[in-house]
């Protein structure tokens, strides 16, 4: 009888279901872990610390082969919350690539939301444009405000050539984020011609399928890359970030700020609003103001 190991071995969090978690020793085997507490903060790519407790050589006991003991510092946490909760998304990224498509059409808001998130855990960001091969025009202009301002966008047809995106994933933890239809299912296909076999790797690891399709995984592209794909979001909320949280997050406010008349202003109707009036200039988009409005009232 195999007796389990008190030494902690490192790894790294590659899929998370509820109290689940999958892990890639740095052999690169997969071992499936489970948390002491009925809470878990563990998210898909943490660095953790696990002890065995089963047998090294099965695939899966009933009770897990291993028990995470320690989360190791992160250097960013992607999350999303609403009043009553908050959704981890993914740790230790440096990117968040959001995945918009010119079918079906979507949402500038989600894309914003995003984007405040992004900045307020300091990731680089990348918007890509999918589906290019067909009808164009409408998605085009709808990133130009954001071209504009300086984010990285990029188009391209996920189901012809992804060469252009794997280039900008080097040297970085990605993490894809985007409306369900945008195609980043067809993007790790491009960029990973195995990932469907990891993916069936996972759902054997776990002894079930049903959970690959809605849990984040995260898939090595090579030694110093990795992309983390995520489930199809619809909502993005900003619930644990302040006002002024959400203003920076905003990045072309960031001249303005401070230069309102009034010290707490909302950028509603008050006079001499210094956002309101460089959009009377035509130096911020006006939708980008209104976006903002939006989701500065309605967090969640």
């Amino acid at each position: 009888m195999s007796v389990p190991s008190h030494n902690p071995l490192r790894a790294q969090v590659v899929a998370a279901f509820g109290r689940q978690y999958l892990v890639r020793l740095p052999d690169n085997s997969l071992l499936t872990c489970l948390t002491r507490g009925k809470k878990s903060d563990v998210v898909c790519g943490d660095n953790v610390e696990i002890l065995r407790t089963g047998d090294p050589s099965s695939t899966l006991g009933t009770n897990g082969q291993a028990v995470i003991e320690r989360i190791a510092p992160r250097t960013s946490l992607l999350h999303r919350s609403d009043a009553f909760k908050q959704k981890l998304i993914a740790a230790n990224v440096t990117q968040i690539v959001i995945v918009v498509a010119t079918e079906p059409s979507f949402s500038d808001e989600l894309v914003a939301r995003c984007l405040v998130a992004a900045f307020d855990q300091n990731l680089e960001v990348l918007i890509v444009l999918n589906k290019c091969d067909l009808s164009a025009g409408t998605a085009r202009a709808q990133l130009e405000p954001y071209r504009a301002i300086g984010y990285r966008v990029i188009e391209l047809s996920a189901l012809q050539d992804v060469t252009k995106l794997r280039a900008l994933l080097d040297g970085h933890i990605s993490v894809l984020v985007g409306q369900s239809g945008m195609g980043k299912s067809t993007l790790i296909n491009g960029l990973l011609p195995d990932a469907q076999a990891a993916t069936r790797e996972i759902s054997t690891v776990l002894d079930s399928g049903k959970h690959t399709t809605t849990h984040a995984k995260l898939y090595r592209l090579n030694d110093t890359s990795s992309v983390i794909d995520c489930p199809g979001v619809q909502a993005f909320g900003l619930h644990h970030l302040s006002f002024g949280a959400i203003e920076q997050g905003f990045i072309e406010f960031a001249p303005y700020l401070g230069q309102c008349r009034f010290r707490d202003c909302r950028h509603l109707k008050e006079p001499d609003c210094a956002l309101r009036n460089a959009v009377s200039k035509g130096e911020i988009n006006a939708r980008r103001l209104e976006l903002f409005l939006q989701i500065a009232a309605n967090k969640a």
